[in-house]
């Protein structure tokens, strides 16, 4: 810890809050009102940070439902939004590009909600927890806790809607009568641990960086709520729409340098499961819906991503250890 500048004995001294120390405790110097402060942020290795989340996990616990009884507080319906929600989103997605602009795909809603879900988990987490710690900046100022917990309850609060969209999900594949690829379920899992890290990662980040920069909280809800989510192939099918052109400007590499596209094919492999279907357009007799990949690619794939995501986590608690001390004075 620096401490300010000398102080001649004898002299006027007021209490200043200098930072915190390793413990995230606000430190208090002594300081005469003419000399100059310095503000030096707490510097944790990231092993201990981790260490202490791991500590506080039942904290964590706690703050996803609190997280999950205020948004539902005085609802007539309640957790029946988690699924209602998705449901009403996803009858205006199909009339759109179902009915009325007919894009073709067989069992529309299947394919668009296998992608919806695993998108929504990512976009709710990370644009939640962007303003996390902005908004609660009383808790901040006054409680030692730490602060990474508050964006990952904004990430775990939105793995428990995942759960109750998935049940919806399962209710449309029964009324449709459609099924998944039993064989590959296992892949379900494998996809969606490199997205919570991805969107862990990403949360702790922004969190961080919207204390001092307030306009980020408004240009992820644009980024993410809007421009990514087209970057997906979500409304519509890679192989069919995106690939042939790809492919003949040799850009392929391109479009998977979006992490969560991988991601949300294997989602629609396992849950469509329609790699091609009849054409309704002639005179091609058959559509290709979603590449004829084996297990291995997907694997490898989501592998790829985790990897990258990791690096982005590590990153991001390095960015926040550095920029939480200040917290308390930019609050």
């Amino acid at each position: 810890m620096t401490s300010a500048s000398s102080v001649d004995p004898g002299s006027p001294v007021s209490p200043t809050l200098l930072g915190e120390d390793d413990d995230d405790e606000p430190v208090v110097r002594r300081r005469r009102s003419s000399d100059v402060v310095r503000v030096v942020s707490a510097r944790k290795p990231v092993h201990e940070r981790v260490a202490d989340i791991w500590r506080a996990r039942e904290l964590l616990v706690n703050m996803v439902r609190t997280e999950i009884r205020v948004k539902y507080k005085s609802s007539f319906l309640g957790m029946l939004w988690s699924m209602m929600s998705p449901a009403m989103t996803l009858a205006v997605y199909v009339l759109v590009f179902q009915v009325i602009l007919k894009n073709g795909i067989p069992n529309f809603v299947i394919f668009l909600f296998s992608g919806l879900l695993l998108w929504n988990l990512f976009q709710v987490g990370v644009q939640t927890a962007t303003g996390v710690v902005v908004n609660n900046a009383g808790l901040v100022k006054r409680v030692s806790f730490p602060r990474e917990i508050l964006a990952l309850a904004a990430v775990g609060s939105a793995s428990v809607f995942f759960f109750f969209q998935a049940c919806v999900m399962v209710i449309f594949m029964v009324v449709l009568h459609t099924s998944p690829a039993w064989t590959l379920l296992w892949l379900l899992p494998v996809a969606m641990v490199p997205l919570l890290v991805l969107a862990s990662a990403l949360a702790i980040f922004l969190a961080a960086v919207n204390v001092y920069l307030r306009d980020t909280q408004h240009l992820i809800e644009v980024l993410v709520g809007a421009a990514w989510f087209w970057a997906c192939p979500i409304v519509y099918s890679y192989q069919s729409s995106v690939a042939p052109k790809l492919v003949h400007h040799g850009l392929t590499w391109l479009y998977f340098l979006n992490p969560v596209t991988p991601l949300i094919m294997t989602f629609q492999r396992v849950l469509y499961a329609l790699v091609t279907a009849p054409s309704t357009v002639p005179p091609h007799p058959v559509e290709h819906l979603l590449p004829s990949w084996g297990w291995f690619t997907y694997l490898w794939a989501d592998g790829a991503v985790l990897g990258v995501s990791l690096v982005l986590l590590y990153i991001a608690l390095v960015v926040f250890g550095r920029l939480a001390g200040n917290f308390a004075e930019e609050l």
